[in-house]
Parts: C-alpha cells; structure tokens; sequence
C-alpha cells in the first residue's frame, strides 16, 4: 500500500504483541490501526472529549473502536480489492469530526484523526479525484483574500432562503448555516514587515492563521496588543517570498489533500525556521493550526527541522503561562468586580493539554470569575458543521452541553472560546458572540 502520510513512527509496532492484530496489509499504517486494541473507552458518555459522535448516538458503530475494527478490516481484504472506495469505510468514517480526543484519551492513544486523513486521501485517489465541495473549503487559504468582494452575496443567501435552499442543492452547504463573512483588511495586510515592540524585550514570533487573519483580525490585533504590553519584541511571520500568507495546512490535511498540506506546511517551516533556530518561540492563535506544528507535521515528512519548530510552538496562553511560571511576565491587568466570564476549550485544547494554561492566564486578571464549561466537541468542526448532511449531526454534538450552558449565561457574561470554528458553532445555535481570549486579556489591561 502506498500510503501518502508518513507512518514509520509505528514501524515497531506489535512486535511480539499477540494481542496486537495488525493488519495483513498496510505496513506501517495498518499498524498505527492496530493501535486499538477494543478497549472501548471511547464508547462513553463522561467527561472528556472522546467520542463526540459516540456521545451524541451512544451507537458504537459511531465510536473510535468501530472505526478502527472497520479500517483493519478493509486493510485485511473483507471489503474487496479497492476497500477505500467502498461504502463500508465511508460510513464508518463520517461522523468523525478529528477531534483528537482518542490520541489522549484512548489508554493506546490511537489517533483516528489522523488514520482518517489517510482513508480519505486513498478514497479520493481510488475515485480518482476530490468532490467539489471539498475542494472549496480546503483551498480557502489560497482564496480567502478575495472573498470580501463575496460578502454581499452571503447576505444575500442569509435574507432569501431558497437562495441557501439552491446553494445547498448545488454544493451541499447547509441552507440553515451561516456563513462567515471576511474582514475589510486582512491583518497581515497592514501589518509590520519589521519586528515592533521593545528593542531590548525577549523575541518571539506570532504566527497568524488564515482565520484570525481574514476573518476574525481582531483576535491578531488583540494578541499583538497584548504582547506589545509584555515588553517583547514581535516578529510576525511572513512568507520567504513576496506570496500570499502563511498557511498549517489544516484545510488541506483535513479534506484527505495530502500533498496540498504537505506543500503548505513546506513554506511555513522555512518561514520559522530562521527564528526557531535562533531559539525564538513561535506563538499562535487558532488552536487547530498551531498545534498542527505540533502533532501532524510529523507525519507529511518534512524533515529534521520540524521537531526544533514543534517544540518551540506554544498557543498563546500556553507561552504566557510559561512566562508567569518562569517570573518573567510583565503583564498588569486591572481589577475587574463583578465581570464573569464562561469559557469553552477547544477539542486540541483540550486533547494537548493546554486548558491548564488558559485557567492559569485567565486567573491573573483580578476578580474576574471564571467558568470553565465541562463539554466535548462543539460540533462544528472545522468544515463538518457546514455539510448539509451533517448539520443535524453538529448541532446534536453542541446541545449535549454547550448551548445549553451558553444560553444561562446572562447577558453581560463574556463568552470566550479560542476556536473559530467553536465561536461560529455558538453564533448559530445560541444567537450569541464569544470572543478569543487574548481580546479579554485586552481589555483586562491595566492602563
């Protein structure tokens, strides 16, 4: 099997395991399968992140385990010789929403976020190309910069439904979904090329995703305040080459586009990799890109620098927690009686272990109460939440717990979530805006 993601981290796997099980074929791939082992802990209904689909069906056909058991199946030759392209596969990865909950919550750590990356890009090589639909929402990075001129269009499908009636037919968008609308300028567009802040204050380097830099650039610009009140020296990260914006390659990789995120994750290694090399960490906004650094630039084969860069790249309440831990934060937040604030974690947040360094940070500003809200997936998931024949689904995900909470929240309760795709999830199905926590610690900033 010629697989298109590196998966040699599990060549040793199963090596005199007889409970192992490894496929008969699929080489290293099918062992990272086999990683699962039917413990089952993903068919569950507590606290944590795994399984949402599991959670919102309690149908194990829709858990971790069944995925894999299906996936060793195919790779053992029960579904026929081209089992990527069959229907068996497709129905038990479609409520996988990637939420990265197995690979820390599973006791083996199976990752089917990842597993399920590669059935999709074997699918579409087996059907020999990629749907539509697909296409648009994974190549939003190379044509976000010119969907301002769209805004109006999306107004427009928002204020007539049988437009977003028709939209759905054509490109099966969910009619009953918003859209989200770019901003004016993008932040990277006015952004400085040089480094700002303090000339004597400790560098880092801000790395601005796709969405807080076209859609949601206040988030930037409140990070970049931010830092400018630490003292620090602030690099912004732009491409080697006069070209669009840096992208993780998130979009990409999720759709199953393999050799498209691989090429996107190319140009932002070389990009930080000057820095990183001098020491400098790497700060991001979006929890889902940065953390893609982190975890999946392993596996598209990009080289010896990627471990130096995954190690230097910190979401940024995790690097300012680093800070406050090692006494050098020089953040002064005022006190702020009476303000409440209800927050919901991202699933990689949650599935990296960075929820820790939210409640650290957020515990700084002075009398500000703070409610974490015990929740899995939010249920829109990147793209998920936006197919038509998965609105249901996502909205069944985000009324297990999230809705509900935000909904007792009164009206001055400052709703904060890191995700984009989490506050979008909240906009639709609570009728209320939540902002990413770095416009808080903005706003929290001692005069």
């Amino acid at each position: 099997m010629d697989t298109q993601l590196d998966w040699s981290a599990y060549d040793s796997y199963g090596a005199g395991d007889a409970y192992a099980a490894v496929p008969a074929a699929g080489g290293a791939y099918g062992k990272a399968a086999a990683v699962c082992i039917g413990n089952r802990q993903c068919q569950r209904a507590e606290k944590g992140v795994m399984c949402p689909s599991f959670r919102a069906t309690l149908d194990a056909a829709h858990s971790t385990q069944h995925r894999a058991a299906t996936l060793k199946a195919a790779l053992n030759g029960e579904y026929g010789a081209k089992p990527f392209a069959g229907p068996e596969l497709a129905a038990a990865m479609d409520l996988c929403v990637g939420c990265k909950g197995c690979k820390r919550e599973c006791p083996n750590g199976v990752d089917m976020a990842l597993l399920r990356v590669e059935v999709l890009a074997q699918r579409w090589a087996a059907l020999g190309g990629v749907p539509l639909r697909e296409r648009l929402f994974a190549h939003l990075p190379r044509f976000a910069n010119r969907l301002a001129a769209l805004n109006w269009l999306l107004g427009l499908r928002e204020r007539l439904p049988v437009l977003a009636r028709w939209v759905e037919r054509l490109l099966g968008i969910a009619a009953r979904r918003s859209l989200p609308r770019r901003a004016a300028r993008s932040f990277l567009s006015v952004a400085p090329g040089e480094a700002v802040g303090a000339p004597d204050g400790r560098e880092v380097v801000l790395l601005v995703d796709t969405f807080s830099n076209h859609f949601d650039t206040e988030t930037a610009e409140a990070a970049l305040d931010v830092l400018l009140a630490g003292g620090y020296r602030i690099h912004i990260a732009h491409p080697l080459a006069d070209e669009r914006p840096l992208c993780c390659g998130r979009t990409f990789l999720s759709h199953g586009l393999v050799a498209e995120a691989r090429a996107e994750a190319r140009r932002t290694v070389d990009a930080l990799w000057p820095y990183v090399e001098r020491g400098l960490p790497v700060i991001g906004l979006e929890p889902s890109c940065l953390l893609m650094l982190r975890d999946e630039y392993y596996a598209l084969g990009l080289g010896e620098k990627v471990d130096k860069i995954a190690k230097a790249s910190l979401l940024l309440e995790e690097f300012l927690a680093r800070e406050h831990d090692a006494k050098r934060l020089r953040l002064a937040f005022k006190s702020m009686p009476g303000a409440r604030a209800m927050v919901h974690g991202h699933c990689h947040q949650k599935a990296f272990g960075a929820m820790k360094a939210m409640r650290k940070v957020l515990g700084l500003v002075p009398d500000l109460q703070v409610e974490f809200i015990e929740s899995s997936c939010c249920g829109m998931a990147g793209a998920f939440g936006l197919e038509a024949e998965h609105y249901e689904m996502s909205m069944r995900m985000a009324e297990l717990a999230l809705l509900p909470k935000v909904r007792e929240a009164g009206p001055e309760t400052l709703l904060i979530a890191n995700g984009t795709s989490c506050r979008h999830q909240i906009r639709d199905g609570a009728q209320r805006e939540s902002v990413h926590f770095a416009r808080v610690l903005r706003t929290a900033l001692a005069a």
